[in-house]
């Protein structure tokens, strides 16, 4: 039975706030799946339909989540795909799982997808039976939420209107007692990436100060070009966590730049899963996922 009570919906916040630690982003939908596979070692051969291809990506994330590496000692929390929640690792309810065995929170990506380009963003589709998600998330026990859009380039319209989105699907995730994910992606090969980081910082910070619903959130962004650039976003009094995503950087790449940016923490999928395969035992998984886990938790507690 999965506690959520006052109190201890209070201990996993102040965890979150505190914790010394890093996000374990484990929530590939329907269009990253494939690839994700791929990187793993199985390929499209080796499922016949979409079912079949949803099985092995839990097998896979179940892994994960049961290896030995994978604990709350340097795990803050995992995001996962909302299908993830249906399912069990090692007999449990996941969500189970994640807090009373690993002392993992856990976090749901509710967006559904991107919307075509406007204005150098795609910000995020409308995301269907909004309030219903989140009211059935928080009574599973999730203890927040992650949404995703995506800026190509420096245009301050786009890229506000991406943020007033992000801030109107943050105060849904607020009223329903969740923590919500903010995350605007920029493209790492955007040619005017820092201009974006600006304006996108600017716009954040508006957003924020016009937050009309109490609580705290958490913002997920690239890793930025200028060390220690979102130092004023950690220090907003609505902002609980800002963690980088490595966005298509290699990890011993994404490790570095994040060791120089005190007080981001990581929230990591292809940077954390590198190196991992079917085929391996469990004593080489369990070591090669150990290693990468021990890599990205020094980053982010430098």
């Amino acid at each position: 039975m999965f506690d959520n009570s006052t109190q201890a919906r209070a201990e996993r916040l102040r965890r979150f706030e505190t914790g010394a630690g890093f996000l374990a982003a484990l929530d590939q939908s329907g269009g990253s799946t494939p690839q994700a596979l791929s990187a793993y070692g199985i390929g499209p051969d080796d499922y016949a339909d979409e079912a079949e291809m949803f099985e092995l990506i839990h097998a896979a994330r179940s892994r994960v989540i049961a290896s030995r590496a994978f604990t709350g000692d340097r795990i803050l929390g995992a995001i996962l795909f909302g299908g993830t929640l249906d399912r069990r690792v090692e007999g449990l309810d996941v969500v189970d799982h994640l807090w009373n065995a690993k002392g993992v929170l856990t976090f749901l990506k509710i967006d559904v997808g991107l919307d075509e380009v406007r204005d150098g963003v795609r910000p995020m589709r409308e995301i269907p039976g909004l309030d219903a998600t989140l009211a059935d998330a928080a009574a599973r026990g999730v203890f927040g939420t992650k949404e995703r859009s995506f800026i190509l380039a420096a245009n301050p319209v786009g890229i506000e209107t991406a943020v007033t989105q992000q801030i109107r699907i943050a105060e849904h995730v607020l009223a329903a007692g969740l923590v919500p994910i903010l995350e605007p992606e920029i493209d790492i090969s955007a040619p005017d990436k820092t201009e974006a980081e600006e304006q996108l910082k600017e716009a954040l910070l508006r957003g924020l100060d016009r937050l009309s619903v109490p609580g705290r959130v958490a913002v997920k962004v690239t890793l930025p070009t200028i060390d220690g650039f979102y130092a004023d976003l950690m220090a907003h009094p609505r902002v609980a966590r800002v963690a980088a995503l490595s966005g298509g950087y290699r990890r011993d790449d994404a490790n570095a730049r994040l060791s120089r940016n005190p007080g981001m923490i990581a929230s990591f999928s292809r940077a954390l899963l590198d190196g991992l395969g079917a085929k391996q035992t469990d004593e080489e998984f369990d070591a090669t996922l150990d290693a990468s886990i021990a890599s990205i938790h020094r980053a982010s507690i430098a």
